[in-house]
């Protein structure tokens, strides 16, 4: 009889992007793979064409509407009692938390992948000690949880909300096989990125705010922007619009292939506020040999190394990412290409993502 593994996410491009070799590497192996995922008409019927079985989802990634959770968890639990799965995989916070109390009633072997503790721990006391006390919760039963960087480990461990099994793995994980390293482009223009949800937490306005300071000081710079605007703040879609009026910004969009982007760039900026487990689009643009500039924030800054393949800026602070491109614009060619060259071979050394797969599929056989 083939084992079961539930995988329970909050978007198809989150389970598809980031754990798609997991998936096969199961599926290759004889598991049954179900992925319990809000629908959508790209990234689903991929992972059902491999082999994978789908149960359509609804989870409000964002909102906070007790009720809507709590459904969350009552579909969880009739989902777990139906499907009867040795393991579940549990990625991002809704599904760790709430998928997390399902399988501790339910007594099913949970693996949650703390991918960032997002933005509402430090978003005052109340939501603070809510997550806190949802997480000690959902993860006390857990028999493995997974860190993507030291902070949350840190944090998570020394409250002893995490009491069991835990370990430090390298984020997602990037593969290094789809994200190639790729020639540096040519040194005019000298063009930065940003890809990511258009959102407040995630440093849009710094990009914005230093996009039009940089692009007024050194005409010869371009500035791209890759994702598509929360529905939540939507009015950054005329902000962005203005800006790309006023010439000082490039809206590409969402892209469900991000490497032409990348390659184009010489420099990716991940200007992000915190709650990252470990930027994935860093470890891309890394992975194809691009420069870095990054927040200094758990989840950004470990895959920079200051001076070397990128810099490192203060959260939140305009000035601070303004004083970064400039030291990056102020480099010669060959330093900016070595940069490129530094990323590839840090991103290559310490984040394949077969180190990740092979940390999954030792606790998986070991249950």
């Amino acid at each position: 009889m083939k084992k079961k593994v539930l995988m329970l996410g909050n978007h198809g491009f989150v389970i598809y992007n980031f754990r798609k070799e997991l998936i096969k590497k199961l599926l290759s192996e004889g598991y049954e793979v179900y992925i319990s995922l809000p629908k959508d008409d790209d990234k689903v019927p991929k992972m059902i064409s491999w082999g994978c079985k789908f149960i359509e989802t609804n989870v409000d990634r964002r909102g906070t509407n007790l009720i809507t959770d709590l459904k969350l968890v009552l579909f969880y639990i009739k989902m777990f009692r139906e499907i009867k799965p040795d393991v579940a995989l549990t990625y991002t916070i809704k599904p760790n938390i709430y998928g997390g109390i399902a399988c501790r009633l339910l007594k099913v072997p949970c693996l949650n992948n703390i991918t960032g503790l997002g933005s509402g721990f430090s978003k005052g006391f109340i939501l603070k000690s809510i997550l806190t006390f949802l997480y000690r919760i959902s993860l006390k039963k857990s028999a493995c949880v997974f860190f993507q960087n030291e902070e949350d480990m840190k944090i998570l461990v020394g409250k002893k909300i995490v009491k069991g099994i835990y370990k430090l793995i390298p984020g997602s994980g990037v593969n290094i096989e789809e994200f190639r390293y790729k020639e540096f482009p040519k040194e005019d223009p000298i063009t930065f990125l940003y890809i990511g949800r258009i959102m407040k937490d995630k440093g849009i306005d710094q990009y914005l705010e230093a996009a039009k300071v940089i692009k007024e000081k050194y005409p010869n710079t371009k500035f791209n922007i890759v994702g598509f605007v929360e529905k939540t703040q939507s009015y950054y879609s005329e902000l962005i619009r203005d800006y790309e009026e006023k010439g000082y910004v490039n809206y590409l969009g969402y892209q469900s292939d991000v490497k032409p982007y990348i390659e184009e760039a010489h420099c990716l900026i991940q200007a992000s506020h915190g709650g990252e487990g470990l930027s994935n689009v860093l470890l891309e643009a890394g992975a194809m040999g691009r420069a870095l500039i990054a927040s200094n924030i758990p989840g950004c800054r470990e895959t920079i190394k200051e001076g070397k393949n990128g810099f490192i800026f203060e959260a939140k602070n305009t000035v601070s990412l303004i004083n970064k491109l400039e030291k990056f614009i102020g480099l010669n060619y060959q330093t900016k290409k070595q940069f490129g060259v530094n990323s590839y071979m840090r991103i290559k050394d310490k984040f394949d993502r077969k180190q990740v797969v092979e940390a999954y599929i030792k606790i998986i056989k070991s249950l």
